[in-house]
């Protein structure tokens, strides 16, 4: 990793967002798994769980990142909003929004180390690559049955 070549104080200051931002996502998605109720709440309740799980190696790997580099990970939490809305159509779009935040900022990551440190660009794309997955997901889960138009407007 060429540690001379990038920013390191705003790379690791938007490491610790991304590990803050993470850390928001395992509270989030755990509080919506025990929030789902009705006939399809065991595929529902799986997949948030799933995302939580997921969520916390994001944020682990943040962390790695940032010890790697020398610097302290941040013990805070990224924001949490409580809507009290636990509809499942409320919990997607809560989702997606949380899901859109995190992939901004690992956009931001990889603008801060594009052509720095590949180890660093890697990392930056391969979490694009997930969220993107993730907001396409979601999309997909926030349609009706039938609609095959994106439900995220790109």
């Amino acid at each position: 990793m060429s540690k001379e070549t990038i920013d390191k104080a705003a790379v690791v200051a938007k490491l610790n967002q991304i590990l803050e931002m993470e850390l928001a996502g395992v509270v989030r998605y755990t509080h919506y798994s025990l929030m789902v109720f009705g006939y399809g709440r065991i595929p529902i309740v799986s997949w948030l769980r799933n995302e939580a799980d997921e969520a916390l190696t994001h944020a682990q790997e943040a962390g790695e990142m940032i010890t790697q580099l020398g610097a302290h990970p941040s013990l805070g939490i990224g924001p949490l909003l409580e809507t009290h809305k636990h509809d499942i159509g409320d919990i997607l779009r809560e989702s997606l929004q949380h899901e859109m935040a995190s992939l901004r900022l690992y956009y931001e990551l990889l603008d801060l180390v594009r052509d720095a440190s590949v180890f660093l660009e890697e990392y930056a794309r391969r979490l694009i690559a997930a969220e993107e997955l993730h907001v396409g997901e979601v999309d997909k889960m926030s349609r009706k049955p039938g609609e095959v138009a994106a439900f995220v407007a790109d």
